[in-house]
């Protein structure tokens, strides 16, 4: 089993398994995200993974982002979404943003070349007629260098999906006035037709310093996958020691803690679920 950025979620789920003693052993290894991990489900270098269900839509459908265009993969199943991986969009309050319209002509952060949050970025542009050509300047960069950027003046606005509290976000908000650029939902629901795995999400005033109101946006979620060649019998142990006990799971992580529960897991999956998890979960009464 492997971890995004987000370590504490795979560290704490791997340590939920050891101690279960079912039979399985789990460690967390930190990767280079989404792309990585499934990736690496599919060189059969992982067993299970953590991942944005953006991003395992296109490795599933083989679309979208350079990394699966034309190389679908489809030996994912989905085990479990886990919580919103909130699209944030933050501008200096100085820089004049208060739309998503307004983003035109600006210098903006849109995530690193073939990340999850470029793509983010470019679909919800294309809700609002825009393409990254219309911007000032379409910066690809990683978040850590983006937030950089702005603190330096050199970035008028940034995308980042991310989970709701997001520390990078918090610093930049301790040194550079912001403003959070809210997206308009009837704008999304016609990018949700197109592109399944949105939802709406409030992002609530005061979860970042200087931002009092609750500002509309849109979420992917992370999820659990896993290799579609690890056995049901396995998968199915695995589910029970890590989501048997709801309580010690939701506290490996606030956003678990805040966002988790059982009936959501199974919504908004872009894969098809494990065998060994659909047991699960019809045990639980979440599916019939």
């Amino acid at each position: 089993m492997s971890s995004l950025p987000q370590g504490p979620v795979a560290t704490g789920m791997a340590k939920l398994v050891n101690d279960a003693n079912v039979g399985l052993r789990a460690n967390a290894r930190s990767t280079g995200g989404s792309v990585a991990n499934i990736n690496a489900i599919a060189a059969g270098e992982f067993e299970m993974a953590l991942a944005q269900n953006d991003i395992a839509y296109y490795a599933y459908q083989g679309c979208c982002i350079p990394s699966f265009e034309g190389k679908a993969v489809k030996g994912i199943r989905a085990l479990a979404a886990l919580y919103p991986e909130v699209v944030h969009i933050v501008a200096r309050k100085d820089a004049g943003i208060r739309t998503v319209a307004d983003l035109k002509g600006k210098r903006v952060v849109v995530g690193d070349v073939g990340s999850g949050t470029e793509q983010n970025a470019r679909q919800i542009l294309e809700a609002y007629g825009l393409t990254f050509d219309d911007l000032g300047q379409a910066i690809r960069v990683s978040a850590t260098q983006g937030i950089q950027l702005m603190q330096d003046k050199r970035a008028d606005a940034l995308f980042y999906t991310v989970g709701l509290g997001a520390g990078a976000i918090q610093q930049l908000a301790l040194t550079t006035p912001i403003a959070l650029v809210a997206v308009d939902l009837g704008r999304v629901q016609t990018i949700a037709k197109k592109y399944p795995f949105y939802v709406g999400f409030n992002i609530p005033g005061g979860t970042y310093k200087g931002v009092d109101v609750t500002t509309p946006t849109v979420a992917v979620q992370a999820m659990l996958i896993a290799s579609e060649k690890l056995s049901a019998d396995t998968v199915y142990k695995f589910m029970r020691a890590v989501f048997g006990n709801q309580e010690a799971f939701k506290k490996i992580h606030p956003n678990l803690e805040r966002f988790f529960s059982l009936q959501k897991a199974v919504k908004g999956l872009p894969l098809p679920l494990h065998p060994g998890a659909e047991r699960f979960y019809k045990e639980a009464g979440v599916l019939k």
